[in-house]
């Protein structure tokens, strides 16, 4: 898997910084989620995960509790989750996770965030086959063999456990995520500084210098508007 789990751990610590993006971000999933399923996360299980992440990322209990309160209301806002996939410069590959209540809105975004800054919108599946999705948790600890050992013994469904720089990288299966950190619960492991599901580039690539301005062009674009609630690349050089 390379070192793409540095790259999510330092691209989450970027948007923790932008709390208030952040949050909106958790309010509309949170909100979508309740709202299409049971407002009870016990026998909602994709409200549990998010609320899960949600914790995790810190967002505050009033902003988590407005969006359930608004998804038992008489709200009639619809979501949809929407993926767009594009290129940038260099071979670069970006997809785009949506949620949103205005299709033609963010598709005409997304579309503007990538031919304004020199990238070129691909139809659904030009750029996810080069991507494996997979959950991902990154927490501090030590002895990857025999956590590995015991996820397996617990039959977790795991790609790879590695270890580096005093932190724990766990691989899963992506439906096995939520049962790979309950496992870890079991073992006190409770804090995470990633728990995610992610698109993760089978294979990655360094861009020049110019190629990477150009680059976080498209992806800022994108991950500044309101609908786009994921970006996913193939740049290893790229942090953020």
């Amino acid at each position: 898997m390379g070192r793409k789990w540095a790259n999510i751990v330092a691209k989450k610590t970027a948007l923790d910084q932008a709390n208030s993006r952040v949050y909106a971000k958790f309010g509309i999933e949170i909100y979508a989620a309740a709202k299409t399923g049971d407002i009870n996360p016990h026998s909602n299980p994709k409200l549990k995960f998010i609320l899960e992440r949600a914790k995790q990322a810190n967002v505050p209990k009033h902003i988590i509790d407005r969006a359930i309160n608004k998804a038992k209301g008489n709200a009639d806002e619809t979501f949809q989750e929407l993926r767009y996939e594009g290129f940038g410069p260099s071979g670069s590959m970006i997809i785009v996770d949506t949620l949103t209540s205005n299709v033609n809105r963010t598709a005409a975004n997304v579309r503007t965030a990538f031919n304004k800054n020199g990238g070129n919108m691909g139809s659904l599946g030009s750029v996810s086959y080069s991507f494996d999705h997979t959950g991902v948790l990154v927490f501090k600890g030590e002895d990857a063999d025999s956590l590995l050992e015991y996820l397996m013994e617990e039959n977790i469904d795991i790609r790879d456990v590695l270890e580096e720089k005093s932190s724990i990288i766990v691989y899963t299966q992506p439906e096995a995520l939520s049962l790979a950190k309950e496992a870890l619960e079991k073992k006190d492991v409770h804090e995470f500084d990633v728990l995610e599901l992610e698109m993760i580039a089978q294979n990655e690539i360094n861009l020049s210098a110019g190629n990477l301005e150009k680059f976080a062009k498209i992806i800022n674009a994108l991950e500044e508007d309101e609908d786009v609630q994921k970006v996913f690349h193939n740049v290893e050089n790229y942090l953020f």
